[in-house]
């Protein structure tokens, strides 16, 4: 499922430093694509003062992609995105957290800065095409004209999730080559060209915040500390002091320091009250969301109510669901069975089958 339409032959890789982009680089090498390397630079994880276990974006990455560029021999570009990834990316995480909301920025990096951003700079450099280390495939559909996104052919990598911003545009310049790839084989490649990176362990850590310190980042970019206020019960009675808002995410249970009784989840933030509601399990189960800022990769939204399987978060299995537009331009998704935590700021994605229909940003639930 490779875009292979003819004529584009100069293609932009865009190279993380890690092993899955190296590889796509070489690949696209192999398939007669004249390459030019290129590294976002968007945040440095040193002057967060916590580089640990394995963010992204550090001088190191910066490192392994230019030697790796150098033994492909194509060119390579660093480009300095640090005030675009600020605007885009942490500050409306920021205020997002302090709306009460558990945003995803990877979802938005991808969208502002991967695709965006990047193929601007293609455009500037003169490349037809951008390649990158994702795991999805990409293919036209000579049917009906369409440019249609799939899942990756290895379930335990496939990145689609991160992806359904894409437009018929975008998708018409870009290309991920390993696709068809499962993550073993991306690696026994790299270890069969001798790429310094064959073994380089995966990002994991949110690169402005490697630690983990959500709070210290909205300080430090929306130049707010949150207040302590009350727990609350779901009858509105207080049974606690929490330490501010930003601290809490719908579903969890460890960290709340209430004590005695049963077992206690979040279940909903309050931002204008400065309270967050707590009680039994069984209240984080709801069958319907509606989400915002709803992107159809075809260009257009369905007509009345479809048959989808729905994915909630990242590390969420997609379930059987019913989707409509409403006529404010939101989309609801009513699910078979009551699914946990659907929490506002993540993102909703629709498939059929393998191939990703589109999604939006999930504003609430409904019991």
């Amino acid at each position: 499922m490779a875009n292979t339409t003819p004529g584009r032959k100069k293609a932009l890789i865009a190279m993380s430093g890690g092993v899955d982009s190296s590889v796509a680089a070489w690949l696209a090498i192999q398939a007669g694509y004249d390459c030019v390397g290129v590294t976002m630079k968007l945040f440095e994880n040193e002057t967060a003062g916590v580089p640990r276990g394995h963010p992204c974006c550090s001088l190191r990455d910066i490192q392994d992609a230019y030697q790796i560029a150098a033994r492909l021999g194509i060119p390579f570009h660093v480009a300095n995105f640090t005030r675009a990834f600020q605007e885009k990316i942490i500050t409306p995480f920021a205020e997002s957290y302090l709306r009460g909301q558990t945003p995803n920025p990877c979802v938005a990096c991808n969208r502002y800065m991967k695709f965006d951003l990047l193929h601007e700079r293609a455009y500037l450099l003169g490349c037809e095409i951008v390649m990158t280390g994702h795991y999805a495939r990409v293919a036209y559909d000579e049917a009906d004209g369409l440019w249609r996104l799939y899942k990756s052919a290895d379930p335990g990598k496939d990145q689609s999730y991160v992806l359904y911003h894409l437009t018929q545009d975008t998708l018409a310049h870009t290309d991920f080559p390993l696709g068809g790839l499962t993550k073993e084989q991306t690696r026994r490649i790299a270890l069969e060209q001798g790429f310094l990176n064959a073994k380089k362990h995966d990002s994991q850590d949110i690169c402005f915040a490697p630690d983990g310190d959500y709070a210290g980042v909205i300080a430090r970019y929306a130049g707010k500390v949150c207040p302590e206020g009350d727990f609350l019960d779901p009858d509105g009675k207080k049974i606690g002091r929490h330490r501010g808002i930003i601290y809490y995410t719908i579903g969890q249970r460890r960290g709340l320091g209430i004590s005695g009784g049963e077992r206690l989840y979040v279940l909903e933030i309050r931002p204008d009250e400065n309270t967050v509601i707590v009680g039994p399990e069984n209240l984080l189960f709801s069958d319907i969301l509606y989400a915002r800022d709803f992107n159809w990769i075809s260009g257009t939204a369905p007509e009345g109510e479809i048959r989808v399987r729905a994915k909630i978060r990242y590390r969420h299995q997609e379930q059987p669901a019913a989707a409509r537009v409403m006529p404010d331009g939101a989309v609801r998704v009513i699910f078979d069975t009551p699914q946990r935590a659907i929490t506002a700021g993540q993102s909703v994605v629709l498939y059929q089958d393998d191939e990703v229909l589109g999604g939006g940003e999930i504003q609430r639930r409904d019991k």
